[in-house]
């Protein structure tokens, strides 16, 4: 761990992270590989299960007929890292394990491998909380029908794996609810660039960071890479802290989340204080009502890919009700973004930018420090400016992401270096 961090007791919190010098804004604190990581089975068709890049054509491993790779090269460095997880993968063919259950089973492979162990760690699988004591009876039983799951994966093609998981595991996690439990409670959901979800991993040392709704780090990946970098600056024995969960919500629905998901309740300033819920919440309420109704099937036909049917219900809802509604509102938010991809997604590049543009100051509101989903947001309005030839707003929108991306995802990330090609292009159009 770099020395510009150190492990502590933090009031209120249990063990946390915090700073041993003075630290800037964009400072890069720490990058980690996982212990363990896999792709996310909703995107395992278009994912590099080694590299984690996105492809439109990948090779499929012939055997569990799952994992799919770059070329070869990804493939045979994947191979010592997926060959116990391809056996358990056939054993139980054509059911395929949750996210967590597949984790668990790699992290399992990974302690049983010596050259897998990372005595650097400041934070210890066995030391990770498992809430198990704390939890609901129903969530329990869930996770207890995961345990079960990951027993029969792990069991049948390769038995001696249920007694190689006591002496391989630590001792409080030597059972499989014990695990799950932990993996739930503990893993990343592992981001491309423009922070869409591809995996899950387990980055033991990071999960020291306790959370805030106004952090002061954010975690980027590259990769299964994650970097951990100050998105403000940061005093001398000031608390590292990052958000667990996406912050552009309503108070009370962060701290239910927070509850459900990790068992604390959240007492930072941004939940004391409340200070965007009426913001979030402005216009007549019998009116934005109603697009917060429309949402969760909104929200299924996103999922589903229907975007010709989503556009058509966005542009319904966003004409009659969302008329009345500020712009400001968190659902109507929502619904012009989901607006917004539908039009991406259909080529209806005008309706895209307009939608786009429209979120822009919001997010500059909402996310009052450089946070990478406002400067990604730009980065998205921005390229399609591009595409209508509207150079100079573009120039202009990039710019704008560029001093956040600098900050949240560095100058050497993928991302911010295609971001610096885009303004080139801008300019020599231009200069055209």
């Amino acid at each position: 761990m770099a020395p510009m961090l150190e492990r502590f007791a933090s009031p209120g919190k249990g063990n946390g992270l915090r700073a041993t010098t003075a630290i800037k804004s964009g400072k890069l604190l720490f990058s980690t590989d996982p212990l363990a990581s896999c792709v996310s089975t909703k995107v395992a068709k278009d994912v590099c299960h080694r590299c984690f890049a996105r492809h439109e054509t990948l090779l499929r491993c012939s055997q569990c007929k799952m994992a799919r790779y770059c070329n070869i090269t990804c493939q045979k460095q994947a191979w010592s890292d997926h060959k116990r997880e391809c056996k358990c993968l056939q054993s139980i063919l054509p059911r395929i394990p949750t996210d967590s259950v597949r984790l668990a089973a790699r992290i399992i492979f990974a302690l049983m491998n010596p050259a897998k162990s990372r005595t650097e760690e400041l934070y210890s699988l066995n030391e990770h909380e498992s809430h198990l004591s704390s939890m609901p009876e129903q969530k329990k039983q869930g996770l207890s029908q995961l345990a079960s799951m990951l027993e029969i994966y792990l069991q049948q093609e390769v038995p001696e794996l249920a007694l190689e998981m006591t002496s391989a595991l630590p001792q409080s996690c030597g059972q499989p609810l014990d695990l799950i439990a932990k993996v739930t409670c503990n893993c990343f959901t592992i981001s491309d660039g423009e922070l869409q979800e591809i995996g899950v991993g387990l980055y033991p040392s990071l999960s020291l960071l306790n959370h805030d709704c106004r952090p002061n780090c954010v975690m980027v990946f590259e990769g299964t890479k994650l970097h951990l970098r100050a998105v403000r600056d940061i005093k001398p024995t000031e608390e590292l802290t990052i958000s667990y969960i996406e912050t552009l919500s309503l108070t009370e629905e962060r701290q239910k989340q927070l509850e459900d998901q990790y068992h604390f309740t959240c007492r930072c300033q941004k939940c004391d204080s409340q200070d965007t819920d009426t913001i979030m919440e402005s216009g007549e309420q019998a009116t934005w009502q109603k697009l917060m109704e429309a949402l969760p099937k909104l929200e299924e036909l996103q999922a589903a890919s229907e975007w010709q049917t989503l556009r058509e219900s966005c542009a319904r809802l966003l004409s009659a009700e969302g008329s009345d509604v500020p712009d400001e509102n968190l659902y109507k938010l929502r619904l012009t973004d989901m607006a917004l991809d539908a039009a991406v997604h259909l080529g209806h590049w005008e309706e895209a930018t307009t939608h786009g543009e429209r979120t822009l100051p919001i997010y500059r509101r909402y996310y009052p420090d450089p946070h990478p989903v406002h400067g990604v947001q730009l980065m998205r309005v921005a390229k399609l400016q591009h595409y209508l030839e509207r150079i100079q707003d573009a120039l202009n929108t990039f710019k704008q992401a560029f001093e956040i991306l600098k900050i949240t995802h560095g100058i050497d990330h993928p991302l911010v270096a295609d971001l610096l090609v885009k303004m080139e292009e801008c300019r020599f159009e231009m200069d055209q």
